[in-house]
C-alpha cells in the first residue's frame, strides 16, 4: 500500500514528468510529489517549439501542461532551475546543484534529450541555434522574423523532423533556405527514400533549396555573426542564420553515474526499462525521450522521441510507481505539420526492419497512406493529408496482420476491414 509518508521524485520538468506528477494525484497517491526541472519555466509541451508557436499562431502561454497554480493546487512541490547532480541509490536521495538532499521512496528519471552539436569551426558565433527549450524557440521566433523582412538566409543542417518544420515556418516568414543533407533524401533515417522524396518536392515548391550529400564543415563570420556555411564538397552558402538540427542524444549522465543500465547505441541509447518502465533499480524509473523500453507489442528495445511518448509513458510510469500493473505497449506516434502537408506516423519501422512500401491513394497530391512492411506484415502507416485512419492504422499493426498489398492498396477497401487478414 501506498501511504502518506512516502515521497516520490520527479526529475525532469516537461511533458512526461508534469503528466507523472498529475496522474499521482489523480490516481490517489496522497504522499508528497517532488518535481525538479532544470528549466526556470513550468513544464510544457514541445511540438509548439517548431509548430505553432515558432510560427507565431500559437501564444506563449498555450505551451504549458498546467496553468501555473495547478501544481500548488494539486501539492506539487516545484523546483524549477534546479539541476540534479548525483543520485545516492543506496540511501535513496538526490542531491541538487545548490546543495539540498531530497530523499525518495521512488524517483522517476524523465530527464529527455538535448539538441546534438555541430563540432565544426564557427559555432560560437552568435547566429548559430539549436532548438530544444522554449529559450530557443523564443529566439528562434524573432530570427526567423528578421531573416523575412531583410531577406535574410538561413542555413539548416539536416532534414529531420526539426530541419524541415523550422524550413517551412522560415519561408512562411519569407526568409530564404538551404538544408545541407548527408543523405539523399530527407528524413533518409526515418522514412527511407521511398516518402524522403516526397518532402524534398514539398519543400522545393515552396522554395526551399536543398543540397543532399554534404555535411557542413565550417561556419565562417565576422564580427561575432554569421556569414556562410562551408560544406565538405567545397560549396559556400551565404547564410545569417543557422540551425543545427541533427538529432539529439538522450540525457543519461545522471543515470550511468548512479550505475544504472543503458541501452546500446544500437537501440538509440537511452536508460534501460522493461515494459512497467523500471530500471535496473527496482525502485527508480524512466519515462520520455530517455526511456528506452523492452515493448511487448514489438518485441525489441525502443527508445522514441515523440510528444506522444511523453505524453502516455508519463501515467504509465506514475502507475507503476504506484504498484499497478502496467504493460506500456503503445504504438509509437508522432505528427508533423509543413506547409499545406499534414501527417501522422504510427508503428515502428526503422531502417533494415522492413522489405516493402505500399501506399494507397494518390502521392502525386500528396493525399495517400503509406505502409511499411515486413513479410508482409504491417509494421507502420503513415497517413498524409488524410485524416481520421490514425485509429484503424494502430490496430492494423497490433493485429499482426497480413492483408496483402492489393486489398492493402486499395483505397475502396476499408482500413478496418485488413485487421485480421
Amino acid at each position: 500500500m501506498v501511504d502518506a509518508d512516502q515521497t516520490f521524485v520527479i526529475v525532469g520538468g516537461g511533458l512526461a514528468g508534469a503528466k507523472a506528477a498529475e496522474t499521482l494525484r489523480s490516481e490517489g497517491f496522497t504522499g508528497r510529489v517532488i518535481l525538479i526541472g532544470d528549466e526556470r519555466d513550468h513544464p510544457y509541451e514541445r511540438p509548439p517549439l517548431s509548430k505553432g508557436y515558432l510560427q507565431g499562431k500559437e501564444e506563449r502561454d498555450s505551451v504549458f501542461v498546467h496553468e501555473p497554480a495547478w501544481y500548488a493546487s494539486n501539492d506539487i512541490e516545484l523546483h524549477l532551475g534546479q539541476t540534479v547532480t548525483t543520485i545516492d541509490r543506496a540511501d535513496k536521495t538526490v542531491r541538487l546543484g545548490e546543495g539540498t538532499v531530497v530523499r525518495y521512496d521512488k524517483l522517476l528519471l524523465a530527464t529527455g534529450a538535448e539538441p546534438r552539436r555541430l563540432d565544426i569551426p564557427g559555432t560560437h558565433l552568435a547566429g548559430v541555434h539549436h532548438l530544444r527549450r522554449l529559450a530557443h524557440a523564443e529566439r528562434l521566433k524573432g530570427v526567423l522574423a528578421s531573416l523575412g523582412r531583410d531577406n535574410g538566409h538561413l542555413v539548416i543542417a539536416g532534414a529531420g523532423w526539426i530541419g524541415l518544420e523550422v524550413a517551412a515556418a522560415a519561408r512562411e516568414y519569407g526568409a530564404e533556405v538551404t538544408i545541407v543533407e548527408p543523405e539523399a533524401t530527407p528524413l533518409h533515417s526515418v522514412l527511407g527514400p521511398e516518402l524522403g522524396q516526397i518532402f524534398a518536392e514539398l519543400h522545393g515548391d515552396h522554395g526551399v533549396r536543398f543540397h543532399f550529400g554534404a555535411k557542413l564543415t565550417e561556419i565562417t563570420g565576422q564580427d561575432g555573426m554569421v556569414l556562410a556555411a562551408l560544406t565538405d564538397d567545397g560549396e559556400e552558402h551565404p547564410a545569417h542564420d543557422v540551425l543545427a538540427a541533427i538529432g539529439a542524444a538522450p540525457r543519461t549522465a545522471l543515470a550511468e553515474a548512479a550505475g544504472l543500465e543503458l541501452a546500446d547505441r544500437a537501440h538509440g541509447g537511452g536508460i534501460a526499462v522493461d515494459a512497467t518502465l523500471r530500471t535496473s533499480d527496482p525502485d527508480i524509473y524512466a519515462a520520455g525521450d530517455v526511456a528506452a523500453v523492452q515493448h511487448p507489442l514489438f518485441d525489441d528495445r525502443l527508445r522514441v522521441e515523440h510528444w506522444a511518448n511523453a505524453l502516455n509513458g508519463g501515467p504509465a510510469a506514475a502507475r507503476a510507481m504506484l504498484g499497478k500493473d502496467v504493460s506500456y505497449d503503445r504504438v509509437p506516434y508522432f505528427f508533423s505539420d509543413q506547409f499545406d502537408l499534414g501527417l501522422e506516423y504510427s508503428g515502428w519501422a526503422p531502417p533494415g526492419s522492413y522489405d516493402q512500401v505500399v501506399l494507397r491513394g494518390d502521392a502525386g497530391k500528396r493525399e495517400f497512406i503509406a505502409f511499411w512492411l515486413k513479410d508482409g506484415q504491417v509494421l507502420a502507416g503513415m497517413n498524409v493529408n488524410v485524416w481520421d485512419v490514425t485509429e484503424q492504422i494502430q490496430r492494423l499493426i497490433r493485429s499482426g496482420s497480413r492483408p496483402g498489398v492489393e486489398r492493402l492498396s486499395d483505397p475502396s477497401v476499408p482500413l478496418g476491414d485488413l485487421v485480421g487478414e
